[in-house]
């Protein structure tokens, strides 16, 4: 099972790790193309039992409650992107010498002869919004395509189901980069780095190394964000990247573009990297006010689609009206209502400080409903960025004593409201402090920089929640 595409899956001895989203698809993918599959997972709930009695009756042998021991004769572990590298699975399957791949990695390998490239997203922040973008620009260009990946549809059913697609729009985590390592995309994008699940990777470095394989073998453009600080920058990884002759890296930037370069001039989103002569030449794209909504980090988001789908060729126009026909999930910087002169804004997804800081960094006058989970997250830096901004705070959920702490170092002067409750009718009272902190001209936003789950079933109940709580106010 080395490098190349494996042909014949007749009799193969393969352990799917994990039910779940990626896991069912794969072992019924394996099942179908002959394989021997048995699955194990870790948990022995009604939902697993439930899944696991769909595949048992196609013939599929599922071991739940165990997913720490090796099945004899294993030859291939393909994994759901979540379980961690150091389980003792994986070090089972490193002694037996039995390669381990994802569901990316799966996919990748099952593509048929005259398959459709990808065009890849990661980051920490903002891969869901610009793969949507992309996907909305190549369609405007008259390609078929779709937004697969990390974000709904399985890479799996695009690649093996019976729509043929010109190039797929392809979201994909850090977890699945990591097992992901035969991978070579058309182009890719790495949007921003900011630490995250470190838990998982381990490290820092370890995080960036799997984000950056995002652009290992890249044909024709590494996009990356120029405007980013820190160590190591998207740029680094690019550098740091084995990609085919005559792939180029492209950066995009808020400001003014350089030569092979996407920016921004005077409200107008430009091209210096896919026109003739890019020492002297820009190529208008779209207007700012294209974006939705037009925040600054949106804006970026824009800025990564449309390189990559200028890399795959498509017309100036394309980009403008494929932005223009985009519309934005719910809980992403969704405006709710304006109430008495105050605007309402439900931003449930920013479920880490990064998200957050992009979404304060938005607007100019702020009462910030945050808190949850903070997933070892700490604050210091989104407040200190955010101090100015603030017209006060108001704190739900497990951690909020976090939050509230680095409010006291870097915005003493902010008023906070600090809600003890943590049942899910806090959310109309937090809802009803913001609105006596505010005044006309402010933003309410609930930017939590947490996860959901301490309070909510998601962060789709809580922005839910939010938004029902506005129109409360309203009435």
């Amino acid at each position: 099972m080395g490098s190349g595409q494996v042909t014949d899956w007749q009799g193969k001895h393969v352990t799917v790790a994990g039910l779940g989203v990626s896991g069912v698809p794969a072992a019924r993918a394996l099942h179908g193309l002959g394989a021997e599959v048995t699955v194990v997972n870790d948990g022995d709930d009604a939902r697993a039992r439930e899944q696991a009695a769909e595949l048992e009756a196609l013939g599929v042998t599922v071991r739940l409650g165990d997913g720490e021991t090796l099945p004899d004769g294993t030859e291939l572990i393909v994994t759901a992107p979540g379980w961690r590298p150091d389980k003792p699975l994986f070090a089972a399957a490193d002694r037996a010498g039995v390669p381990v791949w994802g569901d990316v990695e799966l996919a990748w390998r099952l593509r048929g002869p005259d398959a459709a490239p990808w065009l890849a997203v990661t980051g920490t922040n903002g891969k869901t919004t610009t793969v949507q973008m992309l996907a909305s620009i190549l369609e405007a260009a008259g390609l078929r395509t779709a937004a697969v990946g990390n974000i709904g549809v399985s890479l799996l059913d695009a690649v093996l189901g019976e729509e043929r697609y010109d190039v797929l729009a392809v979201e994909l985590s850090s977890y699945q980069l990591h097992w992901a390592p035969s991978l070579r995309a058309h182009s890719a994008a790495v949007l921003n780095l900011a630490p995250d699940h470190l838990d998982w990777h381990g490290s820092m470095e370890a995080y960036a190394r799997d984000k950056g394989r995002v652009y290992e073998g890249n044909r024709v453009a590494c996009v990356y964000n120029a405007d980013a600080t820190g160590k190591p920058s998207t740029e680094d990884l690019v550098r740091e990247a084995d990609v085919e002759e005559g792939c180029r890296a492209v950066g995009f930037t808020l400001g003014a573009p350089g030569p092979s370069q996407l920016g921004v001039v005077e409200g107008i989103l430009v091209d210096r990297a896919f026109v003739e002569n890019r020492q002297r030449n820009a190529q208008e794209l779209a207007e700012v006010s294209d974006v939705n909504p037009p925040a600054p980090h949106n804006i970026a988001n824009a800025l990564a689609a449309a390189a990559l789908a200028r890399a795959y060729g498509v017309p100036a126009s394309a980009v403008r009206d494929g932005l223009r026909a985009f519309t934005p999930d719910a809980h992403r910087i969704a405006h709710v209502a304006d109430v008495d002169g105050v605007t309402y804004i439900d931003d449930s997804k920013a479920t880490n400080t990064h998200a957050a800081e992009a979404s304060l960094a938005a607007y100019d006058s702020i009462v910030w409903i945050a808190g949850g989970l903070a997933k070892g997250a700490t604050f210091d830096e989104l407040v200190g960025g955010a101090a100015k901004r603030l017209r006060g705070a108001v704190l739900i959920g497990r951690d909020r004593a976090l939050i509230r702490e680095a409010l006291a170092r870097h915005a003493p002067e902010v008023p906070v409201v600090d809600l003890g409750r943590t049942d899910t009718g806090a959310m109309l009272q937090a809802v009803q402090e913001a609105q006596r902190l505010a005044r006309p001209g402010d933003t309410v936003l609930l930017a939590p920089a947490c996860a959901s789950m301490d309070m909510f079933a998601n962060y789709n109940k809580r922005g839910d929640a939010f938004a029902q709580a506005v129109r409360e106010l309203g009435a």
